[in-house]
Order: structure tokens, then C-alpha cells, then sequence
């Protein structure tokens, strides 16, 4: 845990008169069936993660799972009722108030599905509200907020109302608003779920943009499997409160926990997951080959090609090292919706 830039052990959310004390008395690993006796109701039970710096943290899961609660308990927006919660080289449950506020102010950024723009402000001055509350001079804060407005893509509107803007506008100001203060990590929870479709994708799109750029450590909430396998490095599924598995896109769908895992990744779009390396055979004796593609490149990326070749292609890692071979059978398995060459 300590290598990572945010990381919790054991954290348990209970819901009742007095969950600390009933589960100090329970131990480290209280029953499900004895906490429900004793009238208390569920919201985070027992969770374990971590989060590598630069990393996007995808937490999803049905409404009702857990995933929002989770996140405002590694926030300490809401209090976990135990466990522990790394975060800037200290327990967040042993935090101050005050030193949480100042985490808050300094090293959090935060973007939530309703926008709470203060709608008597303008864009820059909405932008550059974070930094007013730290005491930062006008001047300073009003070039930082130009900067961020600028990086959104929102230049030509820091004088505007919020009201003024589009949506997906809106939902930018609001990324741009959390992103003033510079913090270690971002918290983003379902930002983009109210917005239209195509809006929506818009708005997955400047994330990514704005990843590439920034490299922050990102944990994100979504209900929405298409959007998590788009935006993850890793994806974490809730269910009931507890997490069921932690992976990759690639090893939730080639490797699902539990049925209902399974049933979260069983329409996803298999040719944008699943790597060469994931689907590569071995080579046979005598195999003639017909190109190269690399380990990590989706079936997507290289589809039409062995499909068009009708030979088999060598799949090579960074380094060059063979890893096998894929040919027809290999990419239409996935494309009809399997996960194994033939």
C-alpha cells in the first residue's frame, strides 16, 4: 500500500446507531448474516484496493452497489465506519479535520454528476473559486483560471454565465474548476451520465485528451461498462457493497469472478479489449507468416488485415520476443463473440 498514490484495507460503511463499536466487537471479519441480525444496513463491506499513480481507477457497479459510497469514504467525504485509507503518506481516518480540509483544498480535485456551478459567477470566476477559497491573489488565481478554461477547450467563454452554456460546456467548467488547484489526485463520480449521447462520448474523448496531457491519478465512478473499458487502466465491480474483482478490461473479460462479472462484460465490444498477446496461438512448423502486429494492439486495430491476408501474422512484444501467431480463426472467434482462437 504504501507505494501507491491512494489505497484502502478493510474499509466497511455501515448504517446504524453505532456501526464502530459493533464491529470493533465482530473483529476483523464480522458476518454478513449477524450485522443484518443486529438491524444494520450495508453500504461498503470490507473493501481492499489500490491506486497506482498516473493510473485511471475505474469503480462501477449497478446503482445500489457501493461505488459512490466507496469513493466519498477514500475522500472521507462520508466516514467509514473501519478500516484504513492511505492517502499523501498518512491514514485518512486518523486526519484532523482541519488537515483534511487542507488535503481537500490542496491535493483533491473533484467532479460530481450534477455540475454546482455557482450560477451568479462567470466561467473564469467559477474556475478560479477553489483558488479564491485558498487565499490566492486575483491576479494568480485569474491566470490559472484562464489556463484551465483554455485546456477544457473553453476559451472565448470565461466571461459567460453558466446558464449560457451547453451541457457538455457546463461539464467542462466543472473539470476545469477541479483542476485548478494542481491536486495529486482527481475523484470523478458518474460526470458525464447526465449529459446526450453524443455529448457524452464528446466528453470521453477531452477526458482522455486531458490525461494525456496531465497524467493524473484518477479514480472513477460509472454504471456504464462501455465507458469503463474506453476509459480504464483497471476496473474495479461492486456488488452489494463488496468488491468482486479488480482487473484489467482484458481480465474481466477473459477471466470473470463470479457469474455476475461475467454478465457486466458479456456484451462488451470484445474487438476493442482483447490484445493480440490475449488471442495469440503458437506458431505451428512451417508456418508461413504474413506480417507483424504488436502484443498490446487490439483485435479492432488489425482485424481487416488478417483478415484480407488470410495468413497467419506473428505477434512480437516491446521487446521484439515472439509471442505466437494469429490468423482467421483467431480474430473471427472474437468478433462473433468468442474470446479463443479455434
Amino acid at each position: 500500500m504504501t507505494d501507491a498514490a491512494l489505497a484502502c484495507r478493510n474499509v466497511w460503511k455501515l448504517y446504524g446507531p453505532d456501526p464502530k463499536r459493533f464491529l470493533a466487537k465482530l473483529g476483523p471479519q464480522p458476518n454478513e448474516a449477524d450485522i443484518k441480525h443486529a438491524g444494520y444496513v450495508t453500504a461498503v463491506a470490507d473493501a481492499t484496493l489500490s491506486v497506482s499513480r498516473g493510473e485511471i481507477f475505474v469503480i462501477m457497479g449497478l446503482s445500489g452497489s457501493g461505488k459512490s459510497t466507496l469513493v466519498r469514504c477514500l475522500a472521507r467525504l462520508i466516514e467509514p465506519s473501519a478500516g484504513e485509507v492511505m492517502f499523501a503518506g498518512r491514514d485518512l481516518l486518523k486526519s484532523s479535520p482541519k488537515e483534511l480540509i487542507e488535503l481537500r483544498r490542496h491535493k483533491m480535485g473533484m467532479v460530481f454528476q450534477h455540475f454546482a456551478l455557482l450560477p451568479h459567477l462567470t466561467v473564469l470566476d467559477n474556475v478560479a473559486f477553489p483558488l479564491e477559497i485558498q487565499g490566492v491573489p486575483r491576479k494568480e488565481r485569474e491566470a490559472r483560471a484562464r489556463e484551465m478554461t483554455t485546456l477544457v477547450g473553453l476559451k472565448g467563454r470565461e466571461h459567460n454565465l453558466p446558464q449560457e452554456l451547453s451541457g457538455g460546456q457546463q461539464q467542462r467548467v466543472g473539470i476545469a474548476r477541479s483542476l485548478a488547484t494542481d491536486p495529486d489526485i482527481w475523484f470523478l463520480d458518474e460526470p458525464f451520465s447526465a449529459l446526450d449521447p453524443l455529448i457524452r462520448r464528446e466528453m470521453q474523448n477531452e477526458f482522455l485528451r486531458l490525461q494525456s496531457v496531465l497524467q493524473k491519478t484518477i479514480v472513477f465512478i460509472t454504471h456504464d461498462f462501455d465507458e469503463a473499458i474506453r476509459l480504464a487502466d483497471r476496473i474495479a465491480i461492486m456488488q452489494d457493497g463488496r468488491i468482486i474483482q479488480i482487473g484489467t478490461p482484458e481480465e474481466l473479460v477473459l477471466s470473470p469472478a463470479s457469474d455476475y462479472v461475467a454478465e457486466f462484460t458479456r456484451e462488451a465490444p470484445r474487438a476493442k479489449i482483447l490484445s493480440a498477446g490475449a488471442i495469440a496461438r503458437a506458431q505451428r512448423n512451417g508456418e508461413a507468416i504474413a506480417g507483424t502486429v504488436p502484443a498490446d494492439s487490439k483485435v479492432a486495430e488489425f482485424a481487416k488485415e488478417v483478415e484480407a491476408s488470410g495468413a497467419a501474422f506473428a505477434v512480437r512484444d516491446a521487446e521484439g520476443k515472439l509471442v505466437g501467431v494469429v490468423d482467421r480463426a483467431a480474430v473471427m472467434s472474437v468478433l462473433i463473440g468468442g474470446t479463443e482462437a479455434s
